[in-house]
């Protein structure tokens, strides 16, 4: 946990780059040909892929082996189905404590790069909200077609 948290808020500080989202189940794993296999990993990618931007989500598993590390708390987000899965999960969202979050950021609509104040390569306004690109590119792709693209001002608070 500590480990993804890290990479999460060293990520954060690094201009137009990726939001980080993270997985992790606790269980029996398969090592076979140089890759792990299994349920345990399967559920861990099926979090990920449930995780917002910046957001490292976990199963009661993993909350109850990590017990109390210093600085990480998990928050409960209650039952989540997910996908391949036929019953429900209890989810949990770890997170450093004490604040641990970076600052607003702005989501180009057409790529999702996050961009920090002064980083934006165009700006539009568009029915009173303002998008933010990180290239001349994205702003003609949004231009020629703004339907496909939902509008995303900011970036989701973590939780």
């Amino acid at each position: 946990m500590a480990c993804a948290l890290e990479i999460d808020r060293r990520t954060a500080d690094e201009p137009q780059f990726p939001a980080v989202r993270a997985g992790a189940h606790w269980g029996q794993v398969l090592y076979r040909e140089g890759d792990y296999l299994g349920a345990t990993v399967n559920l861990a990618a099926r979090l990920a892929a449930e995780a917002e931007r910046h957001q490292v989500l976990t199963t009661a598993a993993v909350r109850k082996e990590a017990g109390r590390l210093p600085d990480v708390e998990f928050v409960p987000l209650g039952m989540r189905r997910l996908k391949g899965l036929s019953d429900q999960l209890e989810v949990f969202a770890a997170r450093r404590g004490a604040g641990g979050t970076a600052g607003e950021r702005l989501v180009d609509p057409v790529c999702g790069m996050e961009l920090g104040a002064g980083e934006a390569a165009a700006t539009l306004s568009l029915e009173g909200q303002e998008q933010a690109f990180c290239s001349q590119e994205c702003l003609q792709r949004f231009v020629a077609a703004p339907e496909r693209y939902r509008p995303v001002a900011h970036s989701r608070p973590r939780v």
